[in-house]
C-alpha cells in the first residue's frame, strides 16, 4: 500500500467545480480534500501552471492481447495510457484471440494481462450469434457489460448479431440489468452504397454513409425499447442520429451515446487522399458533423469521449498503396486523447471541467466502475498534473505501432505526472496496475 501522503494546487476539478484544494491519500484512496492552506507537512505542490485532474477513464481500447499482440498489448497500451493521464482502460472484447465471448475467454484475458498493466485494466465481454446464456455468466464473472456489432466487425471470430440475435442478448442481459454497447452500422445500407476501393477519400466516406448509423441506431433503439435494457452507442460520427437519440431517451429507452476524439477534430474534408492512417468505421465526417458532435457534447445529447484506440502493424493500414478498402480500419490515439480533446475544447470555449465529466465521471459511470472517475473521498487516488496551456507537437508515442493521424500535430496541454491509487507513475518503473471490476449488482 502507498503511504499517506497529499498534493495541493490552485486549480483542482473537484465533482463540484474547480477550485484551490489539497488531497489527502490514505493506502490509495482519497481520504479528504481540504482547503489548499490545510495540507500538512511536506505537501506535494503543482507548478503554477499545472492542474490537477482525476484520472481518465478510457473505457473503448482495443489491446488485442493475446492472438493478435503484434497490433498491440497491454504492456505498451497501458504504458501509453499512463503517459496520457489515463488510469483505467477497458479492453473490447475482440480483435484479440480468443474474443472474450466466454467466461473461459475472460479468464484466458486476465491470465495474460496479469502482472504487465501499468494503469488499471477492466473487460467488456463479447455478444455474438448463439451466445446469449453465456451473457449474464460473463457480468457475474466481471465483465463490465458486452459489446456487439450489427455488420461485419472485420475480424471472422466476433461475428455480428441480426435483429432476432440482438434481441437474445438484450432479454437475457434485461434479466440482470447488464449493459449492451454496440456498433452501430447497417449492412444493407452499407451494400447498396458504392464500392470504396482506392485512394479517394471521398470515395471511402460514400461507401459508409450517413444513413447506415441512422438504420443500426434506429434498430438498437427498437430493440432496446421492446426489451427494456440498457443499451449504448459506440464511436458517434453522424451527427444526423442526435435527434433519433434525444427522442428515444425523452420517451425513456435507457441509451447512451459516446463519440471519439478523432471525430472531434479532424474532418472529411481535410484527410488526404491515400493517408489511410485516417481509415476508422463509422468514417470521419465532413466539418458540420463535427461541430455538432460538439454542440451536442457541451449541451448533453453525448455523454462521453472515449478513444475507440484500435491499431494495427504498420502494414495492415497499407500506407504503401493508399487503397482506403484494402487498410484496416482503426485510429491508433490512446495516448493523447486529453490534449487533443482538451485542444478542441479550449478553441469552443468549453472547461476542464467538461473534459473530465465527458473522459473521467461518464465512463465510469458507464461501466460501473464506482473507484474511479472523480477527486473524491473513498475514491482511487488516481490523478494527474495537467499543464493546461503547454503547447507541444505528437512525436515519441508508447503505442506498438505509433502509425496515426497525429503524428507532427501540435496540441496545448501536456501531462506531467500521474499518480495511480496515491503512486506515482514512471516511465520505465514497475507496472502498478490491477486488474479490475465493477462491484457485484452494481
Amino acid at each position: 500500500m502507498s503511504s499517506a501522503f497529499v498534493v495541493r494546487a490552485q486549480r483542482v476539478v473537484l465533482p463540484d467545480g474547480e477550485r484551490p484544494a489539497a488531497v489527502h491519500v490514505q493506502d490509495g484512496v482519497v481520504a479528504a480534500v481540504s482547503g489548499f492552506d490545510d495540507a500538512g507537512d511536506h505537501p506535494v505542490t503543482l507548478a503554477d501552471d499545472e492542474v490537477l485532474l482525476p484520472g481518465l477513464v478510457d473505457s473503448h481500447v482495443h489491446v488485442n492481447e493475446p492472438g493478435r499482440t503484434e497490433w498491440e498489448g497491454f504492456a505498451s497500451a497501458t504504458r501509453a495510457a499512463a503517459a496520457g493521464g489515463i488510469t483505467t482502460i477497458v479492453d473490447m472484447p475482440l480483435n484479440s484471440i480468443p474474443p472474450t465471448v466466454t467466461v473461459k475467454a475472460l479468464h484466458v484475458k486476465r491470465q495474460v494481462a496479469q502482472g504487465q498493466v501499468s494503469v488499471d485494466v477492466a473487460f467488456w465481454g463479447g455478444a455474438v450469434p448463439g451466445n446469449a446464456s453465456q451473457l449474464p455468466r460473463l457480468l457475474a464473472d466481471g465483465a463490465v457489460g458486452v459489446k456487439c456489432f450489427l455488420l461485419d466487425s472485420g475480424v471472422p471470430e466476433f461475428p455480428p448479431l441480426d435483429d432476432a440475435g440482438l434481441r437474445a442478448a438484450l432479454t437475457a442481459l434485461a434479466e440482470v440489468d447488464g449493459l449492451l454497447i454496440a456498433h452501430c452500422e447497417d449492412d444493407d445500407v452499407i451494400d447498396a452504397a458504392p464500392d470504396a476501393g482506392g485512394r479517394s477519400y471521398a470515395d471511402f466516406l460514400a461507401s459508409r454513409p450517413e444513413a447506415a448509423e441512422e438504420t443500426a441506431i434506429g434498430r438498437l433503439i427498437a430493440a432496446a425499447r421492446d426489451t427494456g435494457a440498457r443499451v449504448h452507442v459506440v464511436h458517434l460520427a453522424d451527427a444526423g442520429a442526435l435527434p433519433m437519440l434525444r427522442a428515444a431517451r425523452a420517451e425513456g429507452v435507457r441509451i447512451t451515446v459516446e463519440t471519439c476524439p478523432h471525430y472531434l477534430t479532424f474532418s472529411a474534408e481535410e484527410v488526404p487522399d491515400g493517408d489511410t492512417s485516417y481509415k476508422c468505421c463509422p468514417p470521419i465526417r465532413e466539418a458540420a458533423h463535427r461541430e455538432a458532435l460538439w454542440t451536442a457534447l457541451a449541451e448533453g445529447d453525448i455523454d462521453l469521449v472515449v478513444s475507440d484506440h484500435s491499431p494495427c502493424t504498420p502494414e495492415l493500414k497499407r500506407l504503401d498503396v493508399g487503397d482506403f478498402a484494402l487498410a484496416w480500419g482503426g485510429i491508433a490515439g490512446l495516448q493523447v486523447t486529453l490534449p487533443v480533446v482538451w485542444s478542441g475544447a479550449r478553441a469552443r470555449g468549453l472547461a476542464l471541467g467538461d473534459v473530465v465529466r465527458w473522459m473521467s465521471a461518464a465512463p465510469a459511470r458507464l461501466t460501473g466502475l464506482t473507484g474511479k472517475g472523480a477527486i473524491a473521498v473513498g475514491k482511487d487516488a488516481d490523478l494527474v498534473a495537467f499543464a493546461p496551456d503547454e503547447r507541444w507537437s505528437v512525436t515519441r508515442l508508447h503505442h506498438r505501432n505509433p502509425v496515426t493521424p497525429y503524428a507532427g500535430r501540435e496540441l496545448t496541454g501536456v501531462v506531467r505526472r500521474t499518480w495511480l491509487r496515491g503512486q506515482l507513475l514512471e516511465d520505465g518503473g514497475a507496472p502498478l496496475g490491477r486488474l479490475i471490476s465493477p462491484p457485484r449488482g452494481h
